[in-house]
């Protein structure tokens, strides 16, 4: 029957009626909507007041275009062709507005259901059915005709695709069964070849999925593979368990679409919990959309109130809820050192390195295996013990073991009540309720919502910033508010969340209850779900670089290879000919590939990064991920963070401009704060209004969300420096839970601030008794851009609200007659200095109780007020700030400043910084009309010191300027030529979302200034810059700029956080020399990576060419010559070449970076001509040597004849060649130092000169271990010193510097010449195409 029902498809439901069944535990939100969409939270925190941002949450942004990627097992047709899945897609798309054609696949319909009221469903609903030409009727029909009878609740769906939101990647899910015809003959070909194809299998295992499985639905298949966006395939195991509860306990409510094709039954129960973990990441497979999802968004509805919650959940609940949400441990698994070292052995560097070892003792070279067996070695030991350090501070981040005392059966209340033994962390499971107030708890063990108590707690490990935060209980409005599935928790919601591994400060037991009353919290996210747990997993899988270097580079050695089997086939044509064994033949031939290809290429390629890496390690440089290190040398711009960046962490206070209530006009600046004790004991002001002196100062004394921990005030650096300007003293009063609004914060006994004890009552000379308790606080909310007190001095009836915030939003919550005219005026001086300004405002209450101020609304509270002044706070550039940024714009290196202060305040520093020029206009945007949310808004570009100029708002170009402009200017700007742009984050994030796709480019083109940026719109930025093919660099200081950080091809933390570790780089010096240092580096890095493929590639040829020669007569090089060769010159010229440090100055011009470039292979392949034309007048003229060795066919079973003429020549003429290429490939000016620095290459090349010559002139017998002939004095002088040396060091150094790089030149017109007159060469980097039609 149950059967029949699954088929048997519902009508629409009309209401939302019986979502949930009485007896299953369900979740209010709905998880999953979005066919192509799965929800991960990296970090899940507030905005800015205390921390994590989400880095990939980029709200009300432009449509995001699929993914591009091609995926080996992904079957579109099941999408296109599936009535099911277009039909959920309407479904899910039945809130938005009825006459919107344009339907935003990707948006997630949850957030539409958040949007709606649950009232309007219906109203919504019938909206959209009268908006679209096929009814719910038809729609019915089609599922009806295109649903098989096997399909159960959903289709026949073979594969999926989604979209991990925070890593921003796209994966294909793919089902699969083991065919056990394909499963034996896999295991015939392993073990037939040997295990050779194993090796291939485990290469390519897109062929072993071919080979292995049989393509099966996803609700059937044993197992999957997973390939995300960078064609990275994983097989993962399906886990089946027996479940026996309801979908909604894991999958939370159903959804508009699953409701309505359940309407008779709206939760029906899951008999079999089928899910795969990939990446850490659980997908659960959801039977009525026929599809894996991701479920760490899961509510339980029971979660309304505070009290109710506080009982915790029954063990029978905690076991069920572990079998799906599995252990709350983010547990980095410890790889065996034989694990490792067989996944480091089977590279296939490793394997065909192996190989040859193999090959090379069968043709009894065994010295040189042996000295090749012994650098592999120490090479993989080298590299399994760094690995193991890398896993060991993972481990030690990820890692935190401890008892934690859980409330279990309802009995919260009592200490007695608890499980007296504790409670192993990991099975804790979300709803489980845990003691924060115990003292052997010094982490929160999970994501968790604080329910009684107060705490204080350090954040670092996840914003970059050292500040106290407080959290207090969480209200029913909070647990109303909270979702899960949101990718950022709303601020008033965040101030109550404890994040996961964030480290207790002080925990304190609710105040108003039983004396035996303990700090409670409960679990809402476990294990990898948690905020911590999604750092260490953006730690495990990092972004990948994008670098093409190595990639090209093993291309290029698949050419090569093609090549060495061109040799490989002549050469066995060539032995059959001279009568050799098969054996011999297969051995010699084989012995080519490993010539042309040398196993050592792979190795040398990562020498100069590997220098670079231990230079800025010197320099208090930290790299976590190496191959950045090339990265860095091609960075088109660098974005700053201001504060803490650019400029000085602290603010010194400058002092107060306030206004005086006599003449409503701005008094002279204050700078010691005694002279604004005044008025306090003073008959009132002009219409009972408080002095504003004073006012000024207790704003400035309550006003704040500073603690008081073991006798030492801490909290926001801005508040801290405020507060002791006064120079108050602070008494922390108790935190009441309350059920007021969620951002409110009441108190019971208040929070007492009084002034210094040798401060004198006006008037009176004797000591001061105020006494100013703080009744109630509303924090800093960010998009209030305000916080604010409501204050009563004891004794008196009265009492004062004390607001500040920033100067924009006084706008909004004073009385317009009490701004002084000379407002506007006044803020722009300050702002446009570089000061920071903070606004303060007040209002008097004549009549004020404790109950009353409880009762107070944050709206009500914030309005209708009176302004006060400003507080001018300093803040210095860091000294080094002007001198890096001068170098960067001289290297033609761009830089931007992204900050959250003000676009004034930014401004200056960006000029003073020389960011921007001084004598250059700079252009902000305000709106003429609408707001960041309308989109038919329009934006007035203007200039900064005079708004008569303007902008094109289509182009961006200047328009004329009138003529009388110039006469008005502050100071002499006259290029506009020159010109910059500011961007606040609301204008940034309109014109991202609605304003013309080139609008949006010429703004991130010529934009300097990116103020009141919010976190995921500084990684947004980021993001933008990439897409227009900037190589893009983020320097911060961790403190919200991990988003940035991740995003950027080059991060850089200025912080020692445990955050910083999602930047490739982290610097313990906190200032910006360390970004000329990693660009010089990277430079470096990068151009001595081409000069070692190079010459790696140029000796795979010359040896080539020696080694071609002799087949030709059977012989070959002896195994001491071979030795010789590798380990005295290649192998130390190789790795010396890289010894040098980057040039000390930046250039204009930056490295090639394209190893498939005519710039770099035409140059390369003249080397390779001349050193092919040398060997070839040497051979010739050896042959015509007076005293000429023949050299001999070797019969069955002997060695190649060695000691022969031909052999002597070659080798002597050939040692002059390795060691003079690596003299003329060595690069230096303008990336490197130059050779004349290297002294340990200098001292390798002379110390191979001088061998080289040594073996010419001494007598054989001298060196018997060489295997060498008497050759003429004439041959030594001509052909080994003449023309293997002089020549040959001629030419190349002529060809190189002079010749072959104008000859790339000619080829790339003879290119673009053939394409019917194109320009040759690469395509162009689109934002230079941009800015080139942008110039006048």
């Amino acid at each position: 029957m149950e059967n029949d029902r699954d088929h048997d498809l519902p009508p629409a439901a009309s209401n939302r009626n019986g979502f949930y069944s009485l007896q299953g535990n369900h979740s209010s939100v709905s998880v999953f909507e979005d066919v192509e969409m799965a929800h991960d939270e990296l970090y899940s925190g507030p905005m800015a007041e205390s921390l994590p941002t989400s880095v990939s949450a980029f709200h009300h942004r432009r449509s995001r275009a699929d993914s591009t990627a091609s995926f080996s097992f992904w079957q579109e047709e099941d999408e296109l062709n599936d009535p099911l899945a277009i039909e959920e897609r309407r479904i899910g798309d039945l809130d938005e507005l009825p006459f919107d054609d344009e339907l935003d696949e990707e948006q997630d319909s949850t957030d539409l259901e958040r949007t709606a009221e649950e009232n309007d469903y219906v109203l919504h609903r019938r909206a959209s059915m009268q908006s679209r030409g096929d009814s719910v009727h038809s729609m019915l029909l089609r599922r009806d005709s295109g649903t098989s009878a096997g399909s159960g609740y959903g289709s026949n769906r073979h594969s999926q695709k989604a979209h991990i939101q925070n890593e921003d990647l796209y994966i294909a899910i793919a089902g699969f069964r083991t065919s056990k015809i394909g499963y034996a003959l896999y295991l015939l070909i392993c073990v037939f070849t040997l295990g050779v194809g194993w090796l291939i299998f485990y290469w390519s295992p897109k062929w072993r999925v071919k080979l292995v499985g049989r393509s099966a639905l996803l609700r059937e298949c044993e197992w999957v593979v997973v390939e995300n966006s960078w064609n990275e395939m994983t097989a993962v195991d399906v886990v089946s368990k027996e479940y026996g509860r309801t979908l909604s306990t894991v999958f939370g409510s159903p959804s508009k679409f699953t409701s309505y094709l359940l309407d008779d039954d709206p939760d029906p129960i899951l008999p079999e919990l089928r899910y795969i973990d990939y990446r850490h990441i659980r997908f659960f497979f959801h039977p009525v959309r026929d599809k894996f999802l991701i479920c760490n968004g899961w509510k339980d509805p029971l979660w309304t109130d505070v009290q109710d919650v506080r009982n915790g959940i029954d063990n029978d609940e905690q076991v069920s809820r572990r079998t799906v949400f599995g252990k709350n441990d983010i547990n980095i698994e410890k790889k065996t050192i034989g694990q490792l070292l067989v996944k480091e052995v089977f590279h296939p560097f490793y394997v065909f390195q192996v190989a040859s070892l193999v090959l090379w003792s069968l043709d009894e070279y065994y010295y040189y295996a042996c000295a090749i067996f012994l650098i592999s070695a120490i090479s993989i030991i080298q590299t399994l013990i760094e690995t193991r350090q890398t896993e060991r501070r993972l481990r030690d981040i990820s890692r935190f073991e401890c008892d934690v005392r859980i409330c279990r059966h309802g009995f919260c209340k009592f200490l007695s009540s608890f499980e007296v033994n504790g409670h192993f962390l990991r099975e804790l499971v979300p709803g489980d309720v845990y003691e924060v107030s115990d003292p052997r708890l010094t982490q929160f063990p999970a994501d968790s919502i604080l329910l009684s108590g107060d705490c204080i707690v350090n954040e670092s490990m996840l914003t970059g910033e050292s500040i106290p935060v407080t959290k207090t209980p969480a209200t029913n409005d909070t647990l109303q508010k909270l979702d899960l599935n949101a990718p950022t928790p709303v601020a008033e919601v965040a101030k109550h969340t404890l994040f996961c591994g964030t480290k207790i400060i002080r925990a304190r037991r609710p105040q108003n209850e039983d004396e035996q009353a303990v700090a409670l919290a409960m679990v809402i996210k476990t294990g990898f779900n948690t905020t911590k747990g999604a750092l260490v997993r953006s730690m495990l899988f990092p972004k990948p670089s994008g670098f093409k270097f190595y990639r090209d580079s093993f291309r290029y050695i698949g050419v090569m290879a093609i090549v060495a089997a061109v040799g490989f086939l002549a050469s066995i044509v060539n032995f059959i000919h001279l009568g050799l064994a098969w054996h011999e033949i297969i051995i010699r031939a084989l012995d080519l590939i490993t010539i042309v290809v040398p196993p050592a290429l792979p190795a040398t390629l990562t020498i100069g990064t590997t220098f670079a890496v231990r230079r800025l390690k010197r320099q208090n440089i930290f790299c976590t991920s190496p191959q950045r290190v090339q990265v860095g040398g091609k960075l088109d711009i660098m974005c700053f963070d201001k504060t803490g960046t650019l400029t000085e962490e602290g603010l010194d206070i400058l002092g107060v401009h306030l206004v005086s209530r006599d003449t409503n006009k701005f008094i002279d600046l204050i700078e010691n704060p005694d002279d604004l004790a005044v008025g306090h004991d003073q008959p009132p002001a002009v219409g009972g209004k408080p002095d504003t002196r004073s006012t000024a100062l207790y704003t400035m004394a309550t006003c704040h969300a500073l603690r008081k921990i073991d006798g030492e005030m801490l909290g926001e650096p801005l508040e801290l420096k405020m507060f002791e300007f006064t120079k108050w003293s602070f008494e922390e009063g108790d935190l009441g839970g309350g059920r007021g609004d969620d951002e409110e914060q009441g108190t019971l006994k208040p929070s007492i601030a009084r002034p210094p004890p040798d401060a004198k009552a006006d008037g009176t000379g004797e000591a001061s008794s105020i006494e100013l308790g703080v009744l109630k606080s509303f924090e800093f909310v960010s998009h209030l851009r305000r916080a604010s007190v409501i204050v009563k001095d004891f004794g008196k009836p009265s009492g004062d609200i004390y607001v500040k915030g920033s100067p924009e939003c006084m706008r909004e919550i004073c009385k317009p007659e009490t701004f002084p005219e000379d407002y506007d005026e006044v803020l722009g001086q300050y702002t446009r200095k570089g000061y920071r300004v903070i606004a303060c405002a007040s209002r008097h209450i004549k009549k004020l109780s404790w109950v009353k101020a409880q009762k107070m609304h944050r709206h009500d509270v914030e309005s209708n007020l009176e302004f006060v002044g400003f507080i001018i706070f300093e803040n210095k550039l860091k000294p080094t700030t002007a001198a890096v940024l001068k170098e960067l714009g001289d290297s033609n290196i761009g830089t931007v400043m992204v900050t959250g202060d003000n676009i004034l305040t930014a401004i200056s520093v960006a000029r003073e910084s020389g960011m921007i020029s001084e004598t250059a206009h700079c252009f902000y945007a305000r709106f003429a009309t609408g707001h960041t949310k309308d989109p038919n808004a329009e934006l007035q570009w203007e200039s900064i010191d005079n708004p008569i100029y303007r902008l094109d708002p289509r182009t961006l170009l200047p328009l004329p300027a009138p003529p009388e402009g110039d006469a008005s200017l502050p100071y002499d700007i006259s290029n506009m030529r020159n010109y910059s742009i500011a961007v606040s984050g609301d204008v940034f994030r309109w014109v991202v979302d609605y304003a013309p796709a080139e609008v949006m480019q010429r703004m991130l083109v010529t934009g300097k200034v990116f103020a009141r940026m919010s976190p995921d719109e500084k990684h947004e930025l980021v993001d933008k810059l990439q897409s227009i093919d900037y190589s893009c660099g983020f320097c911060g200081d961790g403190a919200n700029d991990c988003g940035a950080l991740k995003a950027a091809d080059v991060g850089i933390s200025l912080s020692e956080a445990e955050a910083s570790v999602a930047a490739p780089f982290t610097s313990r010096v906190f200032d910006i020399t360390c970004v000329p240092k990693v660009i010089r580096e990277g430079r470096a890095a990068l151009v001595t990576s081409f000069a070692c493929f190079k010459y790696m590639s140029l000796y795979s040829a010359i040896q080539f060419t020696t080694v071609s020669f002799l087949y030709a007569s059977a012989s070959n090089l002896g195994d001491f010559q071979f030795l010789y060769i590798d380990l005295a010159l290649i192998l130390p010229i190789a790795v010396f070449m890289g010894w040098s440090k980057p040039y000390p100055v930046l250039c204009k011009k930056k490295p090639i970076a394209d190893l498939v470039s005519r710039k770099v292979l035409t140059p390369l392949m003249c080397h390779m001509v001349v050193c092919v034309g040398i060997q070839t007048v040497a051979f010739v003229g050896v042959r015509g040597m007076e005293g000429f060795i023949a050299p001999t066919t070797p019969k069955p079973g002997e060695k190649p004849d060695v000691e022969n003429s031909e052999v002597t020549g070659l080798f002597l003429v050939s040692c002059w060649q390795y060691v003079l290429a690596g003299w003329v490939l060595n690069a230096g000016r303008p990336f490197r130092e130059g050779v004349g620095k290297n002294w340990p290459f200098l001292v390798t090349m002379a110390t191979a000169l001088g061998l080289n010559g040594f073996m010419a002139v001494a007598p054989p017998e001298w060196i018997g271990f060489m295997r060498l002939t008497r050759t003429s004095w004439e041959y030594k002088v001509v052909f080994v010193f003449g023309l293997g040396a002089g020549v040959y060091l001629g030419l190349a150094w002529v060809g190189e510097h002079y010749v072959f790089q104008r000859l790339a030149g000619w080829v790339g017109r003879v290119k673009g010449w053939l394409r019917g007159g194109e320009k040759g060469g690469k395509k162009r980097k689109e934002y230079k195409v941009i800015l080139e039609r942008m110039r006048f």
